[in-house]
């Protein structure tokens, strides 16, 4: 039995030696072992194959025993070990990813030491997607602000380029970009002063074929256009839409901020202004001129509106409108009510 154990021993080391692969040396020994315990199965007692492996068939059989449960107990620790490895890496997938880094721990701390925020607000903000139409005077303080205030995904829609006259109020313009498209400009500016927002610039024109498909794809949106046509249509997509929306206007030294949200209980923009007015009533800033800052203060009201949006701070802007008047420094709210009779909302319905 010894030469034969022996035997089987010096398979391996040679096998070792000349690089045999451990799965042909095991077979080699396996056939090894199946031949004598073939030999002592079928082979008379006094056979001399028999009687010079041991004579008899029990330690054989014992030694067998033993190597399959050494095969076995190998197995089984293979596959707990195989298991074992596959739960750390499905752990290690699925744990929860820090939400802010450091960086962003300290650059929004002032927000997270706010009891009306804090780190749950500022998740909020993080995840939240704000779609801003019009990259010029209330939209560049509105979109610097956002990005500064760590709005995760952040939208905006402008088709015109920088002109050299934009530069006395739209502050997130240089003049280097005199000629280039606003959005492109502003996206820039926005991923200098973050870069960890995401800023998707749309250079086109807003109209009811791409209105809706646009909008679909954000939370909130905020209209800082100089024209009613394009007002209107971004209230009645809103509406269908169930989006809020905050718009802001201005005019030489006054402007004005509303959220207008009839699922909400609000009344929508059109509620409030039913008819475009009267030419000449209501002049762009490009036929009566507004005075530079202005833009700046409507805008960050605009931004601030946003915050509490999201967060849930404080009281919106919903069924109210803020008056500014710059050139005597006054403010005044008034409420709003929605109409029944409204051709978008049905009176908030």
């Amino acid at each position: 039995m010894g030469f034969v154990l022996a035997l089987m021993v010096g398979f391996w080391g040679l096998g070792a030696i000349f690089k045999v692969a451990k799965a042909k040396r095991r077979v080699l020994i396996g056939m090894t072992y199946g031949a004598v315990l073939l030999a002592h199965l079928v082979l008379p007692l006094d056979a001399p194959i028999r009687l010079a492996t041991g004579g008899s068939v029990r330690p054989w059989l014992i030694l067998g025993g033993i190597a399959a449960v050494v095969v076995a107990y190998r197995a089984v620790l293979r596959q707990l070990r195989a298991k074992a490895q596959s739960k750390v890496a499905e752990m290690s997938e699925n744990a929860p990813k820090p939400t802010f880094t450091n960086v962003e721990l300290d650059r929004y701390a002032r927000h997270i030491m706010l009891r009306e925020i804090g780190g749950v607000g500022q998740k909020k903000l993080k995840n939240a997607r704000v779609l801003v139409i019009g990259a010029g005077g209330l939209g560049s303080p509105v979109l610097l602000y956002l990005a500064a205030a760590g709005v995760g995904t952040i939208g905006v829609v402008d088709d015109d380029v920088v002109d050299n006259s934009n530069l006395q109020r739209q502050v997130i313009h240089r003049d280097a970009d005199i000629g280039m498209p606003k959005v492109f400009s502003a996206q820039a500016a926005m991923l200098a002063q973050n870069p960890k927002v995401e800023v998707h610039p749309y250079q086109r024109r807003l109209d009811a074929d791409n209105a809706a498909d646009l909008f679909a794809d954000y939370d909130l949106v905020l209209d800082g256009t100089d024209n009613f046509e394009t007002r209107y249509l971004v209230n009645r997509t809103c509406v269908a839409l169930g989006l809020p929306l905050i718009a802001g206007a201005l005019t030489q030294w006054e402007g004005q901020i509303s959220t207008y949200d009839p699922v909400g209980g609000a009344p929508c923009y059109q509620c409030i202004f039913p008819k475009v007015p009267a030419a000449g009533l209501a002049p762009s800033c490009a036929e009566a001129g507004v005075v530079g800052p202005l833009p700046g203060v409507i805008g960050a009201m605009m931004a601030l509106e946003v915050v509490k949006e999201i967060t849930g701070a404080g009281e919106g802007m919903r069924a109210q409108m803020l008056i500014y008047d710059a050139l005597y420094a006054e403010t005044r709210k008034i409420r709003l009510k929605a109409r029944a009779d409204c051709p978008v909302c049905g009176g908030g319905a």
